[in-house]
């Protein structure tokens, strides 16, 4: 390996952040006080968020509350962060498909939590404790795919940006509801979605003049690919062989390769590209690199 390379020059804090696992854009500097917020969100309990990790190096992680069209209650958002730590932590995984139980994706907040956290000062928390959960899981080293089946609404559909990619169902549909709600989106959804399609796109989707159908949301870039199937349980193959694709090779280079993307994501030039030399020295004469070289094989044709 080539750690002895790895001195060169010193780390920028937005570089430190990224490399650390769990960290968070928010702490007590920010006014944001995690324990407060938790024992705020346990008075709302129902469903589940439920992870399946699968030999194939293939996680599913599952949005439960199907009788509130698996809308996140206070409990959820707790469960979602204790997943995420997990994933973290998961030295096996590659991909990660979220999905919504019961042929929908996610609604959203449940109401009755959004109905008791009314002041502007729970709104802020709130908001920054799911802009640190959905970073989190955005940065982490697994190649990720959002596959909405039914519904994705206000939050769900922020949610949905968190993930590298978006699969649809042919009846689904993406709606930002927040401006009917009379707010706007605070999981980080305006700014991840700006990324994806453009401001001028995230306009129209925003104020709702741009309804996203699967045909719409194929078209503008918000999603890969519309699924042949809306059935729950093909959709779900469906999607898993779409994302084999993505994650064939050992999970240290998939991750690597994970890693280094996010770095360029989120990073100055410069600090991309010193994470980028980082991050080869973690793989560079290892196994996979050896193995590879013996067969003399650079790629597949």
């Amino acid at each position: 390996m080539a750690t002895s390379l790895l001195k060169t020059s010193p780390l920028s804090v937005r570089t430190k952040l990224l490399h650390q696992t769990g960290s968070s854009l928010y702490n007590t500097s920010h006014g944001f006080y995690e324990e407060e917020v938790k024992k705020k969100l346990q008075q709302f309990p129902g469903g589940t968020v439920d992870l399946q990790k699968e030999d194939s190096g293939i996680g599913i992680l599952t949005l439960n509350n199907p009788s509130k069209m698996n809308a996140f209650s206070g409990v959820m958002m707790l469960q979602l962060l204790e997943k995420v730590i997990e994933l973290e932590n998961w030295t096996e995984g590659k991909g990660l498909i979220v999905r919504g139980a019961k042929n929908n994706f996610c609604s959203g907040s449940d109401l009755n939590a959004v109905k008791a956290l009314a002041t502007p000062e729970d709104g802020m928390a709130l908001c920054m404790f799911m802009q640190n959960t959905l970073t989190r899981f955005m940065r982490l080293p697994l190649i990720s795919v959002a596959l909405v089946q039914g519904w994705a609404l206000g939050g769900g559909a922020e949610f949905t940006t968190a993930c590298d990619f978006r699969l649809m169902t042919p009846e689904s549909k993406i709606r930002f509801v927040h401006r009917e709600m009379g707010i706007i989106p605070s999981w980080g959804g305006t700014t991840r979605l700006v990324e994806i399609i453009g401001s001028r796109q995230a306009l129209k989707v925003l104020s709702g003049a741009l309804k996203l159908d699967s045909k719409n949301a194929l078209n503008i870039g918000m999603v890969e690919e519309v699924l042949q199937s809306s059935d729950e349980a093909k959709s779900l193959e469906e999607a898993q062989e779409w994302l084999r694709q993505f994650i064939q090779g050992p999970p240290e280079v998939i991750r690597a390769l994970k890693k280094s993307v996010s770095s360029g994501r989120e990073l100055y030039l410069e600090e991309a590209l010193q994470n980028e030399r980082d991050l080869l020295g973690t793989v560079w004469g290892g196994p996979a690199n050896l193995e590879a070289i013996a067969k003399k094989g650079k790629f597949n044709k």
